[in-house]
């Protein structure tokens, strides 16, 4: 379908008429992206480290399977500049297309890669490329699939519709995780290390193939479009436009780093709650891989559904209570987490997990309403991409590595729950100082000229967006 004619004004309130289509695509899209993203960190967890960097210490090698996981996050924020750039210059929907191919043929590839035992150093050295390419296409995509949301559906219903989007991770993380627990079952340990955990890399190409079919339908955003029209009318008459990622840096310095806080302890508390967790189970506890795996399966089935949940919530009492009752909930529970863990018991564990993920999901559902909201419609890619990312830098990247050095320090796992608990109080603070954002209309501007708007307030004149 070509894309929606330039809207003319702003998107009047409510629910557009392509609104269940555009989440749809939305959603199906980060699912698939997150898929890939996530089942290496699963893979990286479970037999990269045999692979692809084989040591005397299991513990080791995982570490540094983990390094390149990290790696990828590396790419992220550069990913979010130069998507994002494009992004508010030609469009969210095209940027989508191209992060979908990029990130599902690097996936596809890693399925095809020879190992250390074949090839020797080549073989890590090509798994951290493709992880390069992973994490730059990751970096685009957040930022341009929760936009598209944001900026079609009405401010009353804002926080419900964009978190549609942000259950693509969890949904990714249950696709990747239910394909590997499947195998897991099926195959012998010997047949999984060395053919079965090629598959579900494999199996990429066809689901890029959906997402690329569906994605492709969808209409560009009008508030996009409306902004779009007045630059290049701005631009007949000789007014020149600074570069998006310089105007964020020039005058959303503030919003960024909220954007970091806001992101800093429900990062580090998913990677934890996933990704480490294999580790703790597995390595720690000494327990079987599909313990580990079917748990996750489990909470992540869970926490797919409650997100829009709490998405729907940030839009009755507002983005900021309902992320404190996570990130304040989180450095609680942070403790009793590895608690449970050490009782060694599925049922309990699987509780451990779905507690943990439900208090994640209340930070992580209003989060791409609430971050769409800080930034002007001209720049909004680039802010929240580069928000989103710098936090993926400095929150989620070190995370398993961290959490897995401190317990291979320290043999207990009192240390990685401190870690998680302080974590969680940087982004209760930062969210406790933020600015409340819920009702924003995303065609007015949030300079000093032209705050924010409530919808408790009386609603301000319609006019241009200036930012």
């Amino acid at each position: 379908m070509p894309d929606a004619p330039a809207a003319t004004g702003p998107t009047p309130p409510g629910r557009s008429p392509g609104i269940a289509r555009i989440v749809g695509a939305s959603l199906i899209g980060t699912t698939i992206e997150w898929y890939d993203f996530f089942l290496y960190g699963s893979a990286a967890a479970l037999v990269f480290n045999t692979l692809f960097f084989p040591t005397v210490d299991p513990l080791v090698g995982t570490l540094i399977a983990f390094v390149t996981y990290a790696i990828g996050f590396a790419a992220r924020p550069l990913g979010g500049v130069v998507f994002g750039h494009f992004g508010d210059k030609v469009g969210r929907k095209k940027l989508l297309v191209v992060s979908l191919l990029m990130m599902g043929g690097a996936t596809f590839a890693m399925g095809l890669l020879p190992t250390y035992d074949t090839i020797g150093v080549g073989a890590p050295i090509l798994l951290t490329v493709l992880r390069l390419v992973q994490g730059f296409a990751l970096g685009g995509e957040w930022g341009g699939a929760v936009l598209i949301v944001s900026e079609h559906g009405g401010d009353k219903r804002r926080g419900f519709w964009a978190s549609w989007p942000q259950a693509g991770a969890p949904g990714g993380n249950l696709l990747a995780t239910g394909v590997l627990a499947l195998l897991a079952a099926v195959q012998s340990e010997e047949d999984f290390t060395a053919w079965g955990w090629r598959i579900p890399f494999l199996l990429s190409g066809v689901l890029v193939v959906v997402g690329l079919w569906i994605r492709i339908s969808v209409s560009e955003s009008p508030v996009f479009l409306a902004a779009k029209a007045r630059a290049e009318a701005d631009a007949a008459r000789g007014i020149k436009e600074q570069p998006p990622v310089v105007e964020v840096f020039r005058r959303s310095r503030r919003e960024v780093l909220t954007a970091i806080g806001t992101r800093f302890g429900e990062n580090i508390s998913y990677y934890i709650l996933t990704a480490f967790l294999l580790v703790y189970v597995t390595s720690h506890l000494d327990l079987p891989k599909s313990t580990a795996l079917n748990a996750v399966l489990i909470a992540s089935a869970i926490h797919f559904v409650t997100i829009p949940a709490w998405g729907a919530l940030s839009d009755r009492i507002g983005r900021r209570p309902v992320t404190l009752i996570g990130s304040a909930g989180m450095a609680l529970w942070a403790f009793a987490f590895f608690a449970l863990l050490d009782s060694r018991s599925f049922a309990v564990i699987t509780f451990a997990v779905t507690v943990g993920l439900l208090l994640h999901g209340a930070m992580y559902g209003p989060q791409a309403a609430f971050i769409s909201e800080m930034f002007d419609t001209k720049v909004r890619y680039s802010g929240a991409s580069m928000g989103s990312q710098l936090a993926s830098i400095v929150a989620g990247a070190p995370a398993p590595i961290i959490a897995v050095e401190l317990l291979k320090e320290y043999d207990s796992a009192v240390p990685v729950a401190l870690y998680l608990c302080l974590a969680a109080v940087v982004t209760t603070l930062t969210v406790a100082f933020a600015r409340e954002t819920r009702g924003r209309d995303l065609t007015l501007a949030t300079t000093a000229d032209a705050p924010v708007r409530s919808r408790r307030r009386t609603p301000a004149p319609a006019g241009p967006d200036r930012g």
